[in-house]
């Protein structure tokens, strides 16, 4: 089944983008519990919009502070997938991030979504990248690349607004190999399947159609 617009009638009149991107990464997960190796397991993490922790209570108190002005409350989107290797100590090795309107959106946006995951790869975790947002007209991998001092080649002069991509750095210990598979997505075709690395020798598929269709299904999508 090919990839939906869901940001445009028809299908956003039977289901909403956040109730795609929310179901998406469970999804994932489930069909990664029958691929990856035992010692690795893989949890989802969902977060939309601003998050507030709990206001500590203490005796002391503060000195007034040498500046006080009003700021927004940070409210990067996350709908992620993350894989930890349990054997040791649960160490993160690799990431999927949806993407949402709200990391293409103002350039400050783009530019914490593409930090975030320059860090996840400097530390070594491979990256996959998915972007069905129709209706923001970026492309935060090779905004990625460029962040990265890189480009892709197979990427045109304008890079296009839908696509997936893995990544991973593999770290030596004066040089590093960065590697990356891209694809572009369309609307009306399949989704591909990506490499998902959890070590330097070992790749399970991420089979985006398969989670895709699950998803769409689950939601009544047709």
């Amino acid at each position: 089944m090919p990839l939906r617009d869901h940001f445009r009638p028809p299908v956003s009149r039977q289901v909403s983008w956040e109730e795609i991107h929310g179901g998406w990464p469970m999804v994932i997960v489930q069909q990664l519990k029958t691929q990856l190796p035992p010692e690795y397991v893989s949890g989802p993490k969902v977060h939309a919009g601003p998050s507030l922790g709990p206001t500590p209570t203490a005796a002391w108190t503060a000195a007034e502070p040498s500046l006080a002005i009003e700021t927004e409350i940070p409210d990067d989107d996350e709908y992620e997938v993350r894989v930890y290797d349990a054997d040791r100590g649960r160490t993160l090795v690799a990431v999927i991030e949806l993407v949402s309107p709200a990391n293409k959106d103002r350039q400050e946006k783009r530019n914490a979504f593409v930090g975030k995951c320059a860090a996840l790869l400097r530390k070594g975790v491979s990256v996959s990248i998915v972007d069905v947002v129709t209706v923001r007209q970026f492309n935060l991998y090779a905004e990625l690349m460029a962040f990265l001092g890189q480009s892709d080649p197979t990427l045109s002069a304008e890079p296009p607004a839908t696509y997936a991509a893995s990544c991973r750095w593999l770290l030596g210990e004066r040089r590093a190999l960065l590697e990356t598979w891209s694809h572009t997505l369309t609307v009306g075709q399949p989704l591909p399947t990506l490499p998902l690395w959890l070590a330097p020798a070992r790749v399970v598929p991420l089979d985006l159609e398969r989670s895709y269709e699950k998803t769409c299904d689950d939601l009544g999508v047709r």
